[in-house]
């Protein structure tokens, strides 16, 4: 259990949620990040890049997680039940170099809609000092909610770029959909930035800050404040209750603010989405219409490889439904309606909608269950998605997840599994399916499955963990240079 002290308090709570990053020092009496700067060096230089293996190779490296503080925060944001997902890097930016574009990270080979509720951080570890001159990682402060940037080339940036320096020990803790890149590296030292992932594993269910002060306090320099507010609220409290419509003064009509979903300008596009959400269940039928055009014009575009997307994105990333998210639940009969459309995008769009406003789609599992036996792959991939982030009843959920994890796309399979987990229920015949997909062809997969194995917890449970162990495991002081 984390200890309050070190949970984050409000102001700092909205801050992240306007400029998308929060520093930590994870500071400790030894000279704990000198020694594994060393191992870094050792390692790279004789082995190269470890990648995934990085923990397991330098251990060391866990104790930076289990600071009070990088707990506290990351409680703060992600829940008491975070998981620390088993993809890291480790970032060398050697003297000398360019650095390079901007860019967000895609999430593991999954392709994700960008909520804006975030369930996912990354954390960027220095375990060295880093300067200004030495390339620090470099974020788009506010951007993280968009999904294009004047330009990725950071020559012609017009952005108000932040250069993340800090003494060693500093933790950087940034929104998953952060902009961002390592700047030029202008000094004579090697910088390095360990890279790790977090997600969440529940919805929020109470306010977990350094105190019960809830009400929302817009920052002057927002230029998106109902859109912050809408993060706030759905974090502080257990996503009750439809958003409270306050309709903005002079915030324009109806027709002008559907016409706003369509602007070339990212920005109006964004405050238009959550200004019609604000006007609650009259807009709905408006922004079922836009929802079910912009999943047929958008499609294609939106599965494509881009800098805001390197795996590609998708399909239901549309701004309709961000406003149907912030109407709240008074959407959900209409979405549910949605998922008989003729059109498979329009069908996965309203899929992952329900399943980002979470419990209060509850009534939508019936439909959702059904979304998992869709021609669609992307139907089933939202759809099993949804389900995991809705997960009640869990009795009802878990029997067809249980089936679609051993579907042929792997996006089926890898967000079939990773909703088990976030369900972590056991049911008849739950652990032989799992332990086939411990030997699965996707290593996140894998990884999910016995997540689910380790949270069942039974014998059996345990027995399959321990077998695939025996023959799975990878020696952390095994090298070349010490075989045996």
């Amino acid at each position: 259990m984390v200890d309050k002290a070190y949970l984050l308090n409000p102001e700092e709570i909205r801050d992240f949620i306007v400029n998308g990053y929060i520093q930590i020092q994870a500071d400790f009496p030894t000279d704990l990040h000198g020694h594994i700067y060393q191992q870094i060096e050792e390692v790279l230089a004789k082995e190269g890049n470890p990648g995934n293996n990085l923990l397991p190779r330098i251990p060391d490296i866990q104790r930076v997680f289990e600071h009070p503080k990088v707990c506290g925060a990351l409680t703060s944001l992600l829940g008491p039940d975070y998981l620390m997902h088993p993809h890291r890097y480790c970032h060398l930016n050697s003297p000398g170099s360019d650095g390079q574009t901007w860019h967000k990270d895609d999430y593991i080979f999954d392709q994700k809609v960008r909520h804006h509720r975030f369930r996912w951080v990354m954390a960027f570890y220095y375990p060295q000092d880093v300067t200004e001159d030495m390339g620090p990682t470099g974020v788009l402060p506010g951007k993280q909610y968009y999904n294009t940037v004047s330009d990725t080339n950071p020559t012609q940036s017009t952005g108000q770029a932040k250069a993340l320096c800090g003494k060693a020990g500093t933790v950087t803790i940034v929104n998953f959909d952060s902009w961002h890149r390592a700047t030029a590296n202008r000094s004579d030292k090697k910088r390095y930035m360990l890279k790790f992932q977090f997600t969440r594993m529940q919805e929020p269910s109470q306010s977990l800050w350094g105190n019960g002060h809830t009400h929302w306090q817009p920052a002057d320099d927002d230029r998106h404040q109902a859109l912050s507010r809408h993060v706030w609220k759905w974090l502080s409290q257990s996503n009750g209750g439809d958003s409270m419509h306050i309709v903005p003064d002079e915030d324009g009509s109806v027709s002008q603010l559907m016409a706003g979903l369509r602007d070339t300008d990212e920005s109006v596009r964004l405050n238009s989405a959550y200004a019609l959400g604000m006007r609650g269940e009259s807009v709905v039928p408006a922004l079922m219409g836009a929802l079910q055009k912009e999943a047929e014009a958008l499609a294609e575009t939106n599965l494509a490889k881009t800098a805001a997307n390197p795996q590609g994105g998708n399909p239901a990333e549309l701004y309709s439904s961000q406003a149907l998210t912030e109407v709240g639940q008074s959407s959900v009969p209409a979405l549910i309606s949605a998922l008989d459309d003729t059109s498979w995008p329009t069908r996965a769009a309203a899929t992952d909608t329900l399943g980002n406003l979470g419990s209060l789609a509850e009534e939508s599992v019936p439909a959702l269950i059904r979304g998992l036996r869709d021609e669609s792959s992307w139907v089933r991939r939202n759809a099993a998605e949804a389900l995991g982030t809705i997960a009640a009843p869990a009795e009802d959920i878990v029997p067809p997840l249980m089936e679609v994890s051993s579907d042929s796309e792997m996006l089926v399979r890898l967000n079939a599994v990773m909703a088990l987990a976030k369900i972590g229920q056991s049911t008849d015949g739950i652990v032989p399916i799992l332990a086939g997909r411990l030997s699965d062809e996707d290593r996140y997969v894998r990884f999910y499955a016995a997540a689910v194995l380790r949270q069942i917890g039974t014998q059996e449970a345990q027995n399959a963990l321990w077998d695939d162990l025996l023959t799975s495991r990878w020696c952390p002081i095994t090298t070349a240079e010490n075989p045996y």
